[in-house]
């Protein structure tokens, strides 16, 4: 909830954050006493009893008890706040409630004061689709249980293929709250409740992207209000500017930060990490089974173990276990996953397969042991295991034996290596789903960057934008996306074409014709005094050196010489492919181009490559670029970085070979014939044309997750047509 409540508020909303009492206290507790001081106006925290004793506890509530008082006692609180924000002389009134999903006191309190109300299911659309079939299950006389025997004489294992969007499930893979023999189960009937109020609803929100569902988000539309799928989305977070709630974390436990150095001592993929969530119980014996199994793995692993999370006891591993696991082994009480997910020493995920940390390891690549407890676990493990082909699932009657051959499977085996490369095509499409809809001419991007390096040098920028590309850039971060920063500012200057509010690349023929024509001259000089005459009333210092886009010389140069600053020219793509500009002129000459007729454009002239192969030192900069030209790479890393992108070229893309670091004269001239006339040059240069085809289709704009939360701006919350 609080992720996208980070979103909203990037997209201009004034934010009201509600918790109980219980859980502020511990957000507080774990952020520290200061975490929410110095947050915008327009982002507050405002809190309502939860109807359960006092407690300072810090651990999860019982969820029972918790269901039981969220549909007795939640509604009154909730609407007296609501009343009281509304009389505010200070704020303006509350237009929409943005609700958890299982909630349901915030669709009568919506309905009240005559607003629109929004759910938000933190779950996969899979399992949102599992909840709505509850009632159906009732129907069919399949839930809650008849008795006791229903848990042991297969009736869970009955395929079920009738929901829609959903291949055949077995009844057990579904969200199992309803496998509980009394019909007045707390949770059981929130649910039941919740889900009969779903039509009520304005719109439903699902932390998920349409590539990881989109069979079950297509049967979704057609059977309830509106549908969303924003996600993931710390992804989305990710492509946010700067922004002050950058700092304020999620959660509810003190994380523990320094397993983040030991992570850095260990090889690339050579760590599991290990973490059962926040709700999650265990018996002492199944404790011991794991961490036994993780002992004779022979692999290192990363655990924490919260507090709580063996019932009733203290977790207590045996002697054997922490001499076994000396040196190859670390636990921790909580941990900031998404960074330890991240993190390139980490191969592997023991789950509990809760949604967010299975989202966070699809957006990371990385492949999951599932072990699920309860609630929409089990159809999350069968989505990893069964249809993504990212994960394997431990027996719910865990046994040492099957922990120590899943985890050396996961971490060494065929198995392994092929959902690893699963997981990376998956953590692809969620970058898809999440890219900006920042104008896509990639010289503007690469202006940025460097002017962000210019700046952490100390310099002052005036970063320089035509009107259009200014207009679509506040379009797509947000119209406070650029406040704060006095000595990093933007500037604009007419383009000379027609005005267009397109959100699209521009025709870059009429674009060039106008910088050739010299229409931006004019506007700049007048730009570049501006600039120069404001230094008396301002604490900006002069215009002292120009840094241009290499195809804007015609213009640039010319003001710079006017003023008598120097200009400096940054071309944002490959040395090589500056050298194949350079050559335009020589092309000319000889004779080469313009072409002479449109038969040039298919008499394979053009076809014939220049650029074979790339003898690289593996910078990031150079391997992303090589990649996307298509062409293969020989590696001799220095330092930094360049070491991982190297073993990622030769070992996981397969579109490169390493040079040895003590470099020998035979080793490169055997290289680079082999790069260029051997079998395995030919398939190196198959594997990056691959690449770099899936490398075009990754820098296509308007990733659906974006233009999804765009829609449900203006739809919703703006309520536009």
């Amino acid at each position: 909830m609080l992720q996208l409540a980070k979103l909203l508020h990037h997209k201009g909303f004034r934010i009201t954050y509600v918790n109980t009492e219980f859980n502020h206290r511990r957000l507080v507790k774990s952020q520290g006493p200061e975490s929410l001081y110095g947050l915008p106006d327009d982002f507050r925290f405002e809190t309502i009893p939860d109807g359960l004793p006092d407690s300072d506890e810090d651990a999860t509530q019982d969820l029972n008890l918790l269901a039981d008082s969220v549909t007795n006692n939640f509604l009154a609180p909730f609407v007296d706040l609501i009343k009281k924000l509304n009389n505010s002389s200070s704020t303006p009134p509350v237009t929409c409630i943005f609700s958890d999903g299982f909630m349901p006191f915030t669709t009568p309190a919506a309905q009240q004061l005559g607003i629109p109300v929004i759910l938000l299911f933190t779950f996969s659309a899979s399992s949102t689709m599992g909840y709505m079939q509850y009632p159906a299950l009732v129907e069919r006389g399949l839930a809650p249980l008849k008795d006791e025997r229903c848990f042991t004489n297969g009736f869970l294992d009955q395929e079920v293929d009738w929901i829609p969007g959903i291949e055949s499930i077995r009844l057990r893979d579904l969200p199992n709250n309803f496998i509980t023999t009394n019909p007045n189960d707390a949770i059981w009937n929130i649910i039941l409740e919740g889900m009969g109020r779903l039509h009520e609803a304005s719109a439903i929100v699902i932390h998920t992207f349409d590539a990881l569902e989109m069979d079950v988000l297509d049967a979704l539309s057609s059977m309830s209000p509106p549908v969303y799928a924003v996600g993931p989305f710390q992804l989305l977070l990710n492509q946010t500017p700067q922004h002050p709630l950058k700092s304020l974390g999620y959660s509810l436990w003190k994380e523990e930060t320094e397993c983040l150095e030991w992570l850095n001592d260990k090889a690339p993929n050579s760590v599991v990490y290990v973490n059962f969530g926040s709700i999650t119980v265990m018996t002492p014996e199944q404790l011991v089974e794991f961490g036994c199994g993780l002992a004779n793995s022979k692999v290192s692993f990363f655990w924490v173990i919260r507090p709580g999370l063996v019932f009733g006891r203290s977790a207590i591993l045996p002697p054997e276990f922490v001499d076994e696991t000396k040196g190859r082994s670390l636990i921790a009480s909580w941990c900031p996953q998404e960074l330890v997910l991240n993190h390139p020493s980490v191969g592997g995920f023991l789950t509990h397969s809760g949604w967010n940390s299975t989202v966070e390891s699809v957006s990371a690549g990385v492949p999951m042991l599932c072990w699920p407890f309860f609630a929409d676990q089990p159809t999350n493990c069968h989505y990893t295991c069964k249809k993504w082909g990212i994960g394997m699932e431990i027996n719910n009657d865990v046994k040492r034996d099957d922990v120590e051959k899943l985890v050396r499977e996961l971490m060494e085996g065929k198995k392994g290596t092929r959902m690893k490369n699963k997981a990376m095509e998956w953590k692809k499409l969620a970058e898809e789903a999440t890219g900006p809809q920042v104008p896509t001419q990639s010289h503007i991007k690469g202006m940025l960057k460097f002017a962000k390096l210019l700046h952490s040098r100390g310099f002052h920028i005036t970063f320089v934008n035509t009107e259009f590309n200014h207009k679509r850039f506040l379009k797509s971060l947000g119209p406070d996306s650029l406040d704060g920063m006095p000595d990093f500012r933007f500037e604009a200057v007419p383009d000379g074409l027609p005005d267009s509010d397109e959100d699209a690349t521009q025709d870059l023929t009429l674009l060039a014709d106008s910088v050739r024509k010299q229409n931006f001259l004019a506007p700049f000089r007048g730009l570049l005094n501006k600039l120069n005459h404001a230094i008396s009333t301002s604490n900006n210092p002069p215009v002292t050196c120009i840094v241009s886009d290499g195809f804007m010389s015609p213009f640039t140069i010319t003001a710079a010489q006017e003023i008598g600053v120097p200009s400096v020219l940054l071309y944002t793509f490959a040395a090589f492919g500056f050298m194949g500009f350079m050559q335009f002129r020589t092309l000319v000459q000889k004779g080469l181009a313009p072409l002479e007729d449109e038969s040039c454009l298919t008499n394979g002239y053009l076809n014939h490559p220049s650029v074979g192969g790339f003898l690289t030192h593996s910078g990031w900069n150079s391997t992303i670029e090589s990649m996307t030209i298509g062409v293969p790479m020989l590696c001799w890393p220095s330092f930094g970085d360049q070491q991982m992108n190297c073993h990622y070229t030769c070992n996981e893309w397969g579109i490169g070979m390493e040079i040895s670091k003590d470099v020998k004269r035979d080793e490169v001239e055997k290289l680079v014939k082999e790069l260029m006339k051997g079998e395995k040059g030919k398939k190196l240069k198959n594997k990056v044309m691959e690449w770099k085809k899936l490398a075009k289709e990754a820098t296509r704009p308007n990733g659906s997750s974006y233009k999804k939360l765009d829609n449900l701006v203006n739809r919703a919350l703006l309520r536009k047509n």
